[in-house]
C-alpha cells in the first residue's frame, strides 16, 4: 500500500536485548552493556536500516535488593550512561539520532541543558531528550533523599523543569556569534540572555555556557501514559514512546493525546506517537515461533519469581505455583503508574497463569510482542499505522545484535516495498528526518513580533 505518510522507526536497545534472559542466548553479545564496539555495530546497523534514532532507557539507580538468586541472574544491571555513550557514537555515524533518557527528579536543569546542548553540537543536530520523572523509588537514596517524591509532585516539577531547560537552550540567539577578527568582536551581547527563573521547584539564573543547539532545541521525547504523563506530553513532547497491547487501546491513546494539543496551540503533526514493539522475526512464521519458544526456555525459575515479585510488591506469593491463575496486582503505587496499568489490563483481559504472565513481561515488559515472518510483522505494523494507532514504532530487539539484524534485513525492505518507510534520509538533523519544525529562539521571536506590531 502506497501512502504519502511515512512511519518512523526508533531502535530501542538494551545491551544484550530486551528479553529478560537475552544474555544467555548464544547469539547475544554477552558483555554488551560495557562494550563500545557492540554499540557501534548495532548503531551502524540501525543507520543502514534508515532508522530515525537509537533510544536508550536509563535510571539513576540500581535495584540490587530482593531475592539474591534472582538478582545474580540479571544481565541488565551494568551499562553505560546514555549521553556519554551517544557522544562517542555520534563520531562514527552521520544520520541516525540519539534519544537519551534523563531524569527531571534527580538531575539539575542547568547541567542537563548543558549536556544535551553539547550532544546536539557533537552530533551535528541529532540529539533528543527522553524526559522522565523516574519511577524507581530506589533512586531517592542515591541523591540524599529519604523518600521518593510523590507522583503528582514529580510531574509538577517536570513541567517546570522542561520550561527551564528550553529557556536555557535559548540563552544565545542563533546569530549571536560574530567572531570578527578585524574588529575584535566575538559575539553580540544583545543576543545573550539571562534566564533568571524563580519558580515553585527550581531557581536557575543562567545563561547557558553552550551556544544554541543546532536543532534549536534537541527533540523532546516523553514516555508516560498516566493522566499526568499525557498532559505533560501534550504540552511539551514532540515524540511519545508508549506501550499498548491492542490496536483499540493504542487508537484511544493516540486520539486522546492528540486531542489535547489545541489548548497548547499545537497541531497533531507536531507530536509523533511511537508504541514499543518486540518483534521476533523469522523467514517463516514457524521459524519465528521456534525462536520465540527458545528464548522463553532460557528463563530460569528464580528469574521468573523475581519478575513476579517486582509486579506484586507487598504481596505474599509463597502459596502460589507458576501454573496458578495470576491475581491482580496492587493498584496503589508511587512508581510507574502506566506500566502497572498495562500489566493489570493484560491480566484482566487474558486471565493468564503466573507463568504466562512471566512470559509476557519477560519479553517486552508490557509492550506488544509480535512473532512471525517479515510479511506477517509488516502486516501488523501497517495495520496500526494506517488506522491511526501509531505514527511509527520503537523497535525492541529481543536479542542483540541478531534481533536488530533480522529486522533491518527482512522487515525494512518489506516496509519500503509497500511505500510505508523511507528509502533515504530526508535531512541531516533528527528534526528534519522526523518532520518536526525547528523552534525559533524565543528572544528573536519576541523582537520580530515587537517590530511587526
Amino acid at each position: 500500500m502506497t501512502t504519502l505518510r511515512k512511519l518512523r522507526l526508533g531502535a530501542f536497545v538494551q545491551a544484550t536485548g530486551h528479553h529478560i534472559a537475552a544474555w544467555r542466548h548464544p547469539d547475544a553479545q554477552i558483555d554488551a552493556g560495557l562494550n563500545l564496539k557492540h554499540y557501534q555495530a548495532i548503531t551502524r546497523t540501525a543507520e543502514r536500516g534508515l532508522f530515525d534514532a537509537i533510544f536508550l532507557a536509563d535510571s539513576p539507580s540500581l535495584e540490587a535488593t530482593g531475592n539474591p538468586d534472582a538478582l545474580k541472574r540479571n544481565g541488565k544491571l551494568a551499562k553505560f550512561e546514555p549521553v556519554t555513550l551517544f557522544a562517542s557514537l555520534a563520531a562514527v555515524t552521520e544520520h541516525i539520532g540519539f534519544v537519551a533518557t534523563a531524569s527531571t527528579t534527580y538531575e539539575q536543569p542547568y547541567t542537563l541543558a548543558r549536556k544535551f546542548a553539547s550532544l546536539d553540537w557533537l552530533s551535528d543536530g541529532r540529539a533528543a531528550w527522553n524526559v522522565v520523572t523516574t519511577g524507581n523509588e530506589n533512586a531517592a537514596g542515591n541523591f540524599g533523599y529519604d523518600a521518593h517524591p510523590d507522583h503528582a509532585e514529580r510531574y509538577e516539577r517536570a513541567e517546570e523543569f522542561v520550561d527551564v531547560v528550553k529557556g536555557l537552550w535559548d540563552s544565545w540567539e542563533d546569530d549571536a556569534f560574530i567572531r570578527d577578527r578585524e574588529s575584535g568582536i566575538y559575539f553580540d551581547p544583545d543576543k545573550l540572555h539571562t534566564l533568571n527563573h524563580s519558580g515553585k521547584h527550581l531557581k536557575v539564573r543562567g545563561p547557558l555556557n553552550v551556544g544554541r543547539p543546532p536543532q534549536g532545541h534537541p527533540v523532546i521525547v516523553q514516555a508516560g501514559a498516566s493522566e499526568d504523563g499525557r498532559e505533560l506530553a501534550a504540552k511539551t513532547a514532540e515524540v511519545i514512546f508508549t506501550a499498548w497491547q491492542t490496536r483499540e487501546e493504542a487508537q484511544a491513546f493516540y486520539a486522546d493525546v492528540k486531542g489535547r494539543l489545541p489548548k497548547y496551540g499545537r497541531r497533531p503533526d507536531e507530536l509523533l506517537i511511537m508504541p514499543g514493539v518486540f518483534p521476533v522475526v523469522g523467514r517463516t512464521d514457524e521459524e519465528a515461533q521456534e525462536k520465540y519458544e527458545f528464548l522463553q526456555s532460557l528463563i530460569h525459575p528464580d528469574t521468573a519469581w523475581g519478575i513476579l515479585k517486582t509486579r506484586y510488591k507487598g504481596v505474599d506469593l509463597s502459596g502460589y505455583s507458576l501454573d496458578d491463575p495470576a491475581p491482580l496486582p496492587p493498584t496503589d503505587t508511587n512508581g510507574g503508574k502506566s506500566r502497572l496499568l498495562l500489566v493489570t489490563d493484560l491480566i484482566a483481559r487474558e486471565q493468564p497463569t503466573l507463568r504466562q504472565l512471566v512470559y509476557a513481561v519477560a519479553t517486552a515488559r508490557g509492550h506488544r510482542t509480535i512473532v512471525g515472518s517479515p510479511t506477517s510483522i509488516t502486516d501488523q505494523l501497517e495495520d496500526w499505522f494506517v488506522h491511526h494507532a501509531a505514527d511509527g514504532f520503537n523497535i525492541m530487539p529481543p536479542i542483540l545484535p541478531t534481533g536488530l539484524d533480522d529486522f533491518v534485513e527482512l522487515v525494512v525492505p518489506e516496509l519500503q516495498r509497500r511505500g510505508l518507510f523511507r528509502t533515504e534520509y530526508e535531512g541531516r538533523t533528527l528534526r528534519e528526518n522526523l518532520g518536526l519544525a525547528r523552534p525559533e529562539n524565543r528572544h528573536a521571536l519576541a523582537r520580530r513580533q515587537s517590530l511587526a506590531a
